[in-house]
């Protein structure tokens, strides 16, 4: 066998590779039906493994690479939301339409925000969940509901803007 068929062969078991279709079976089947000594065969699966990983690397470096643009993109439209927020909010425009969005100011939903004021070591072992100490939020927002405490307060709903 010459060296052009040799390099065919192994070109067709790098497609069966990078195929997620191909099943295992097949593959292996291929690599078997070429001719070769082991040495050789052993030499064209070690450069098929070199050149995968590398890839895999590339690939790796390439998703982290869009991971942080991902993240970067997310962070700075966010501040331009929060900016838009806070401009509507200081002329007192809390809802209106344009051509082509719809803009509203909205009280938050959910649980009402809640601040611990005092140490957590301060706050009834009831109120506190069995683990490294952390305050059980639902119970005491429940307790301020009935009275005030030193070491706890409920905040103010925070605001929101949609943009549909």
């Amino acid at each position: 066998m010459n060296l052009y068929e040799l390099t065919e062969q192994y070109d067709e078991v790098m497609s069966l590779l990078y195929d997620n279709e191909t099943d295992e079976q097949t593959i292996l089947d291929t690599l078997e039906s070429i001719d070769g000594e082991i040495e050789d065969k052993a030499d064209n699966y070690a450069k098929i493994i070199k050149n995968m990983l590398g890839e895999a690397e590339a690939v790796k470096r390439e998703k982290d690479r869009l991971q942080a643009r991902q993240q970067a993109l997310e962070n700075r439209a966010k501040w331009l939301k929060d900016t838009l927020q806070a401009n509507l909010e200081f002329i007192g425009k809390t809802k209106f339409k344009t051509a082509l969005f719809s803009f509203s100011i909205s009280q938050n939903g959910g649980k009402q925000p809640l601040a611990i004021t005092e140490n957590i070591e301060e706050i009834p072992g009831k109120y506190l969940i069995a683990q490294k100490p952390v305050p059980n939020k639902d119970a005491i927002r429940e307790l301020l509901q009935s009275r005030e405490v030193e070491w706890a307060k409920l905040e103010p709903y925070g605001t929101h803007l949609n943009i549909r």
